[in-house]
């Protein structure tokens, strides 16, 4: 199955996105931003979190651009994993509050997203509600 134009500009700007997160992680773990101040440190946030938006960006446009079919079938898999995401992260939250659970880091939704992602991509395979 050969790429479509939308999947290869999908994988264009995923490319781009990652690239930029992995760049500032990298730089962050090896000791860069360790001596900035309170307002830098929140920018750096933001600037972390921008290629998140950034690739989230370009599945919702993937997923505009593609056929009728790829659509219904993205956006079924899309919804069902960010429910999943939601609700294990909502209930380790819980787990944190009322029995003492570690601490889970708010970013990892992400990666918990993407993982329900690829768990229910090869079960979920029609369009059907």
């Amino acid at each position: 199955m050969s790429a479509t134009p939308a999947d290869r500009r999908y994988i264009r700007r995923t490319a781009a996105f990652m690239t930029g997160y992995v760049a500032v992680n990298l730089a962050a773990i090896t000791g860069a931003f360790d001596d900035i101040g309170k307002t830098a440190a929140w920018v750096l946030a933001l600037v972390v979190a921008a290629p998140v938006a950034g690739q989230i960006w370009a599945v919702l446009v993937w997923m505009r651009d593609s056929d009728e079919f790829v659509r219904a079938l993205a956006a079924k898999r899309f919804v069902i994993a960010a429910g999943a995401a939601m609700a294990l992260f909502s209930a380790w939250g819980f787990l944190e509050t009322y029995a003492g659970a570690a601490h889970a880091p708010g970013w990892l939704i992400y990666p918990l997203f993407w993982a329900a992602f690829g768990l229910v991509t090869p079960l979920v395979r029609n369009s059907r509600a």
